[in-house]
C-alpha cells in the first residue's frame, strides 16, 4: 500500500501564496505521475497539475497557469504544488494522488487525505 500526505494548506488573504506538499511513503511501478486535484464545496474533484517521476513533463490547468507551480523531488518521493497571487476562487480541498499521467482522476490509484487551502478577499 502507499500512502500519501499532504501539507501546507492554511488560510489566507488573497494575493498570498501557499506551497503545498506531498509525501509518498513509496513509489510503485505503477506510479507514472503524480498529480493535483482540487474540491471546492458543492462541485466535482477537479484537475490542477501534474507531473511524471521520470522526466520534465508538467501539465497545469489553464486557469490557474502563471500563477500555480508543481514541481517533485525524486530523493524525498516528494511532489511541491505552489501557489502563488491565490484568488477566493482557489478556495478547496486539495488532494495529491499517484497514478497514471492524465487529467482524469479516474487513472489515479492513491490518494492523500486532503488539505484545505481558504483564500479570502
Amino acid at each position: 500500500q502507499v500512502q500519501l500526505v499532504e501539507s501546507g494548506g492554511g488560510l489566507v488573504q488573497a494575493g498570498d501564496s501557499l506551497r503545498l506538499s506531498c509525501a509518498a511513503s513509496r513509489r510503485t511501478f505503477s506510479m507514472y505521475a503524480m498529480g493535483w486535484f482540487r474540491q471546492a464545496p458543492g462541485k466535482e474533484r477537479d484537475f490542477v497539475a501534474a507531473i511524471k517521476w521520470s522526466d520534465n513533463s508538467v501539465y497545469i490547468k489553464d486557469s490557474v497557469k502563471g500563477r500555480f507551480t508543481i514541481s517533485r523531488n525524486n530523493a524525498k518521493n516528494t511532489v511541491y504544488l505552489q501557489m502563488d497571487s491565490l484568488k477566493p476562487e482557489d478556495t478547496a480541498v486539495y488532494y495529491c494522488a499517484a497514478g497514471r499521467w492524465s487529467t482524469s482522476s479516474f487513472e489515479y490509484e492513491y490518494w492523500g487525505q486532503g488539505t484545505q487551502v481558504t483564500v479570502s478577499s
